[in-house]
């Protein structure tokens, strides 16, 4: 491991929530099943993450049983969290698995405290709770049954079919708690999806997925995250995709064009000049000073596939601005004066999306009415804030985890 200072007693301040002590790392482990992959086992001191709010006030919060995820999708936005434990974002991200195996007693005794006041949870807003190793490690139905015994909400994001064993207890836990599930999909394409994500699960294999769940009586969402300028923003991959999720049951989509945060941009650019050569230079000029993709891009793709939801009959979904999980509703959970609500009905809130002529020209400017709301905050912590960076002192910068 790469981590520095591994006598028991070391302290390390910069590292994630509840592991600041070495003392909690137990072993690593490597398996035949996982060829190329080592499993880095911990005791966590903390489960559950705060995603503070700009006045100090509690905006979200997150469980992370994993760091790190083999599902290996080359745009992720978690990548450069991953340096905080001395790992690089790319091969190591992939490849490097923190496992928090106690996570879910852990959990328990966080939520049995008299403070702990219900607040909604979200799972998969970093790394992936479905990932390979949940497989092995099996750490969900602890953390599901704890957050439903506990009488918080809860939400999970995930790109694993994985989720389909879990069923049983999600349907369970929706009796007593509100509980969101989506399944991110973003490339409908067989071949792409295999070389831009080449850990996931098919993408017909996640539909299923959504399938099972709406027969189990749940309700499921897609996020179409992210779609990928050029490449996946075709009116062709679009109808696709929209006609895909509709005929899953999926019961609303989420959608939003490529963020690249400066410690993604290097892994990305690598992909995209071996697979997509001719399309460096556009990557380049739309995103050399910007983590965002232009506002006429996101204006022209939001015209772009509007129409198409509405042709199949799909309502556009909306997101807590905070962790990036779908939004609950603002009675699902009493909140103390300090916590901002999820703002679901405001439409300042719906994730829009972002730009592409596949000719080479930019798209027409639109003149937005006077009357339209802001433009959606992304999923990733806002292009005012602090990038996520690793200095002497610590990292830089919001703590997403």
């Amino acid at each position: 491991m790469r981590w520095d200072g591994q006598a028991i007693t070391a302290e390390r301040s910069d590292m994630l929530p509840g592991l600041e002590s070495n003392s909690g790392f137990v072993r690593s482990v490597t398996t035949p099943e996982f060829a190329g992959v080592t499993f880095h086992e911990v005791l966590a001191k903390s489960a559950l993450n705060k995603v503070g709010g700009a006045d100090g006030g509690t905006w979200g919060m997150t469980i992370n049983p994993y760091r790190g995820c083999s599902h290996a999708c080359v745009y992720c936005f978690a990548r450069p969290t991953h340096t905080y434990l001395e790992f690089d974002g790319g091969a190591d991200f992939d490849q490097q698995i923190v496992v928090k195996t106690n996570v879910a007693d852990v959990l328990t005794r966080e939520l049995a405290k008299p403070s702990w006041d219900r607040h909604p949870v979200a799972l998969g807003t970093n790394t992936d709770p479905y990932q390979r190793a949940e497989g092995r490690y099996r750490l969900m139905p602890g953390i599901i049954r704890a957050l439903a015994e506990s009488g918080t909400p809860f939400s999970i994001l995930t790109k694993g079919s994985l989720l389909r064993r879990d069923i049983p207890l999600l349907v369970e836990a929706a009796k007593s708690v509100p509980v969101d599930i989506a399944m991110s999909i973003a490339v409908y394409d067989d071949d792409l999806q295999q070389s831009v994500e080449p850990g996931t699960p098919t993408t017909s294999a996640r539909l299923a997925t959504v399938r099972a769940v709406r027969d189990a009586g749940l309700d499921c969402s897609v996020f179409l995250m992210p779609v990928l300028p050029y490449i996946t923003d075709t009116r062709a991959h679009l109808q696709d995709a929209v006609g895909r999720a509709a005929a899953s049951g999926a019961t609303s989509l989420m959608y939003s064009a490529l963020h690249l945060k400066p410690g993604i941009k290097p892994w990305w650019y690598e992909w995209l000049g071996r697979t997509h050569p001719d399309l460096v230079g556009r990557y380049r000029a739309m995103y050399l000073d910007n983590t965002y993709a232009p506002k006429d891009y996101r204006r022209w793709l939001a015209e772009r596939v509007r129409p198409i939801l509405r042709q199949h009959g799909l309502s556009l979904g909306q997101v807590d601005p905070a962790t990036g999980s779908m939004g609950f509703s603002d009675d699902a959970v009493p909140r103390t004066s300090d916590q901002s609500p999820l703002k679901r009905a405001d439409p300042a809130y719906a994730h829009r999306a972002e730009y592409r002529p596949t000719n080479g020209r930019q798209p027409a400017r639109a003149a937005a009415p006077s009357s339209s709301p802001s433009p959606s905050p992304s999923l990733a912590p806002s292009p005012t804030s602090a990038p996520v960076r690793r200095t002497s002192s610590g990292p830089g910068g919001p703590r997403l985890f």
